[in-house]
């Protein structure tokens, strides 16, 4: 990584947020080819709106969200989810600051080789204790395909619950699909954050692992 390539620089006042097992941070132009490899790959693009067509459009991306100042109304920032002990991309998340400045939408994408390993909902947590803690957000939204199962279970995991189903209402790569919205309010997720504290400490280990089972 190059001296002025550093995450704590990228993203402007964005700090990299540290969890278990990832990093999530700004993405950086070295992340070109992860990047490349997983939102190209065809089951991971199945459900997105867009997957780069060549390396150079992926850098025009990453320099792109290098300019975006975070909490700003009405942009998209993404960050990159990476493996804590190399700092290797696997995965990123999308923050779109509703012109309203109250609300966020998420979305996500994870390569297909850490799928099933509970490292989309570890890093969903993370930034949604930044929405709600950090920015003190009042409402996250998601939107999502109502075939992609994987992902609806790891939005009801997470706490968030459907509000709405809109019938073809998104054009997606040339057709018309279903979309349906997912949402939690802060207060909600505070307070489901706290019941998970304290069942966290009263369980013993093995009883843990098998509560908190990993997506």
């Amino acid at each position: 990584m190059s001296a002025d390539a550093s995450p704590l620089s990228m993203g402007s006042s964005f700090e990299p947020l540290i969890t278990e097992r990832l990093i999530i941070r700004p993405l950086i132009i070295e992340d070109r080819d992860p990047f490349f490899a997983y939102r190209s790959d065809p089951e991971v693009a199945c459900y997105q709106g867009w997957a780069p067509p060549t390396l150079e459009s992926v850098e025009d991306f990453l320099r792109a969200m290098q300019e975006v100042i975070p909490d700003t109304p009405d942009t998209w920032f993404q960050v990159g989810m990476c493996l804590r002990e190399e700092n290797r991309l696997i995965g990123d998340i999308g923050l779109h600051f509703l012109p309203d400045g109250a609300q966020i939408e998420i979305g996500y994408s994870l390569a297909r080789a850490y799928w099933g390993c509970g490292y989309a909902a570890e890093g969903l947590t993370a930034v949604l204790n930044y929405c709600f803690g950090q920015l003190n957000k009042h409402r996250v939204t998601a939107s999502v395909d109502p075939e992609n199962q994987r992902s609806i279970a790891l939005l009801e995991r997470l706490g968030l619950r459907r509000e709405a189903y809109h019938v073809k209402s998104l054009l997606l790569k040339g057709r018309w699909v279903d979309d349906v919205i997912y949402a939690i309010l802060r207060d909600e997720w505070l307070a489901r954050s706290q019941v998970e504290t304290v069942l966290r400490k009263r369980l013993p280990g093995n009883a843990r692992d098998r509560f908190f089972l990993p997506f």
